[in-house]
């Protein structure tokens, strides 16, 4: 038979951190195995977008910007794929055209080249704009079908949208699975419709989180799916995606043999079981396959986010009233696809109605602007007494809502000021306001500190009477080394300078 090898995209450095790890990987822990991951010969790497982008600033005191640029130099030859939530960008709410352009613009020339751009309620209007400018920038489009199971999704519908992504330009289709409710055999159907009647490549992401994930996977490949999301070993499973090379070894006697080196996937499958150690602190608990998703359609992370939600209010004991609710609340808002944010929005709504002890007694603004239409076309009819309850005999907006945003770049850039030293920064601000100011300002205090300090050493040292050429040349990169706190190092008993330690105790 003639060969037709599936293609990789491994969710390592992106989704499966994100899934199992709280999104906490730092990139000081992706960079020793990037020239490793370099050689695989993957369709793809996912490594950014998603939660990434903030949590890198808000917990790690990381750019995200420089993680790409960093991760780029280690691996030039290995395709760097994102996931663009359309005009949500990589937040929680609709941005600006202007800011979503400069996003997409500064994000492809730093080593993006698949984005992978998806609408939480598969309304196409909300991912025109990235679509049409990713496009231009001549990256790949690849267009994302936010996969569900309610009374108004079906196959039908999902192969309908495919026909409508594609003639807008995408150059590939994903089918993207994120509570990892598409079961085998309409996997093989869907799977199957869209490559018989589409031209673009086919794309496949699950989680494993129902336990189905590799039989979905497998179902898929037999339909003639070209690319699929897989995690190495180390960070699969759970609610993650399935394992790369459990995979990889099925194929092999098969014509859609990957044709990858199982022994480097060990090799890079160990690395990261190490690296996973450090993050144990942010694992969610759960310890395998979760039914609650098949019953209730609700995703891992939601899951893990209500727990949390009922915590602080005391109510954890509430817990399976609130899994109750969820789906009701989910049929009466249209039956949004459970997916960032709209899993938040109905979760907190779900949440409240438990807690309050009255359905809707407290409607948050996202709930409302989310019935206002604010967030896009719901996929069914919003229940018209919930409607009445939660916005009264406000209209729905019907155009595209992002043409009701004014610009937002020129505000942001006035904002922002000196402490934005790139245009990326100013695009960091834009999205994230809150998160992004305090980042810039550590920063700068962390710049100014290290500067003042290396000069500081650098006079000091080069007044000491015994100050030898060795000691010089120390002075003179002192100013490049000085990345953490650091205190002068002396030994009184030979009243010589013997260094410079580290805030974590390891001397330079």
């Amino acid at each position: 038979m003639e060969k037709n090898p599936v293609r990789i995209c491994d969710t390592v450095l992106r989704d499966a951190h994100q899934s199992l790890l709280a999104t906490r990987m730092r990139t000081d822990d992706m960079l020793p195995i990037a020239d490793k991951m370099d050689q695989v010969g993957y369709w793809s790497v996912e490594m950014w977008g998603g939660a990434t982008f903030d949590s890198a600033m808000r917990f790690l005191n990381e750019d995200p910007w420089e993680r790409i640029r960093k991760l780029k130099a280690r691996m030039p030859n290995t395709p760097f794929q994102m996931l663009l939530r359309g005009q949500n960008v990589v937040g929680y709410r609709h941005y600006p055209d202007d800011v979503l352009e400069r996003f997409i613009v500064k994000a492809h020339e730093n080593g993006i080249q698949v984005f992978r751009i998806f609408d939480a309620l598969n309304d196409v209007r909300n991912m025109s704009k990235a679509m049409e400018v990713a496009k231009r920038e001549k990256a790949h489009v690849q267009a994302t079908i936010s996969y569900t199971i309610s009374p108004v999704h079906s196959v039908d519908a999902f192969v309908k949208l495919g026909h409508i992504l594609e003639d807008m330009g995408a150059d590939s289709i994903c089918v993207k699975d994120m509570a990892g409710l598409l079961s085998p055999y309409v996997a093989y159907e869907l799977i199957g419709r869209l490559k018989s009647e589409l031209r673009v490549p086919i794309q496949l992401h699950t989680h494993y989180t129902s336990g189905m994930a590799m039989a979905t996977v497998l179902k898929g490949i037999e339909a003639g799916v070209d690319i699929v999301d897989t995690a190495i070993s180390s960070l699969a499973l759970i609610t993650s995606q399935p394992p790369t090379e459990t995979l990889v070894r099925i194929l092999q006697e098969s014509p859609r043999d990957t044709g990858l080196d199982l022994n480097l996937l060990a090799e890079i499958s160990h690395y990261f079981a190490q690296v996973r150690r450090k993050y144990a602190a942010f694992e969610s608990g759960m310890m395998g396959v979760d039914v609650n998703v098949l019953q209730f359609q609700i995703p891992g992370g939601m899951l893990s986010n209500l727990v949390s939600q009922l915590r602080e209010q005391g109510a954890e004991d509430r817990y399976a009233e609130v899994l109750a609710e969820v789906p009701r609340v989910r049929a009466e808002l249209g039956y949004p696809p459970l997916v960032t944010p709209t899993s938040q929005i109905v979760g907190t709504q779900a949440t409240l109605n438990v807690v309050l002890g009255e359905r809707y007694k407290v409607v948050p603004a996202e709930v409302k602007n989310y019935v206002r239409g604010y967030y896009g076309r719901p996929p069914g009819p919003i229940d018209p007494e919930i409607k009445k309850k939660i916005i009264g005999d406000e209209e729905p907006i019907d155009c595209r809502p992002a043409d009701l945003i004014p610009p937002g770049m020129e505000q942001a850039r006035a904002e922002i000021g000196d402490l934005a030293e790139s245009e990326e920064d100013v695009i960091s601000y834009a999205l994230f306001p809150q998160v992004a100011r305090p980042f810039l300002e550590r920063r700068k205090r962390g710049a100014d500190s290290r500067n003042a300090l290396a000069a500081a050493v650098a006079a000091w040292l080069l007044r000491q009477q015994e100050c030898k050429p060795a000691a010089k040349a120390e002075a003179a990169i002192a100013p490049r080394r000085l990345a953490t706190p650091w205190k002068i190092a002396w030994r009184p008993q030979s009243g010589r300078w013997m260094g410079l330690i580290d805030g974590a105790g390891g001397a330079r």
